[in-house]
């Protein structure tokens, strides 16, 4: 059955960051199919070839969210389609994990560079393009941003950063008719947490000797978590569901908290600190 060609000029353009898979790779074909011109920005080439014959409607663009020249194309490609932006979706991220005490300082460096400074640089760039249009600036937090947990505490404090700078931007922008929205929840199918996964197994062998006798039951702990979390983890469709739902809103929420266990950890959040503690303990079963 051949894909119908949708007109790009019924919805405008979009620009998505992180859209090789997972969230970013249902929200692209969910949009496309929508009528909107996707730039779908990826790092790889093989992805970006594999993305251009998706969909008509999605055009894949080699965007490094951390270089600056990449940005700046991004936003030249969309200014250049004619079309008016209708949204960012700030979507690319990584999980960086382990003690804090061994955690090399350029990690939690990576960590912030891709989850908080990189959606904010390229808002920043398009903001000119969403004020013609009265577009939208979504970015794509998590629950974990709402308390510290062991040995994801580089993850945690990257989306918590993000998370205060969303809600700076939203009351800036709110006079120029440009609504921003977070979208926070927990586990989901999606790469990010296998790769996290494999990075913490690859940085557990690089630790001392003295770090595994120290947090190596904690470790163990956070691994096994972790692998019970994915098992039950939602489907990427339902975090592109509720951006989709944002997108059409005619007042899009300052925040969406999707899922039961985000839910669930939202109130924990709210806890007096030394319960929280003891609940964390207890779900680590140490």
């Amino acid at each position: 059955m051949e894909t119908e060609v949708v007109n790009e000029s019924t919805r405008g353009a979009i620009l998505l960051t992180g859209a090789s898979s997972g969230i970013g790779h249902a929200l692209a074909l969910r949009l496309a199919a929508e009528g909107y011109l996707v730039f779908a920005g990826v790092r790889k080439e093989s992805d970006r070839e594999r993305l251009a014959d998706e969909h008509p409607n999605l055009r894949p663009i080699s965007l490094d969210v951390t270089i600056a020249a990449d940005r700046v194309r991004a936003a030249q490609s969309v200014a250049q389609s004619g079309l008016p932006l209708r949204a960012v979706i700030n979507n690319a991220g990584i999980a960086v994990g382990g003690p804090l005490e061994y955690l090399p300082v350029d990690r939690l460096v990576e960590q912030f560079e891709i989850n908080t400074f990189a959606p904010i640089a390229v808002t920043q760039l398009v903001l000119p393009q969403l004020r013609a249009s009265r577009g939208r600036a979504f970015f794509i937090g998590s629950i974990a941003g709402r308390m510290g947990v062991p040995l994801v505490g580089p993850y945690g404090a990257s989306k918590a950063a993000l998370a205060v700078l969303v809600d700076a931007l939203r009351q800036e922008l709110h006079p120029h008719g440009i609504a921003v929205s977070l979208f926070e929840f927990a586990a989901v199918k999606t790469p990010i947490w296998a790769k996290g996964r494999a990075g913490a197994e690859q940085a557990i062998e690089q630790l001392p000797a003295e770090a595994l006798a120290q947090y190596g039951k904690e470790i163990q702990a956070m691994l096994a978590q972790t692998k019970s979390e994915e098992r039950h983890a939602l489907h990427p469709s339902v975090i592109a569901d509720a951006v989709i739902t944002a997108l059409h809103a005619a007042q899009p929420r300052e925040r969406y908290v999707i899922g039961r266990q985000a839910r669930i950890q939202s109130i924990v959040a709210l806890l007096p600190m030394r319960l929280r503690d003891r609940l964390i303990a207890a779900a680590l079963k140490h």
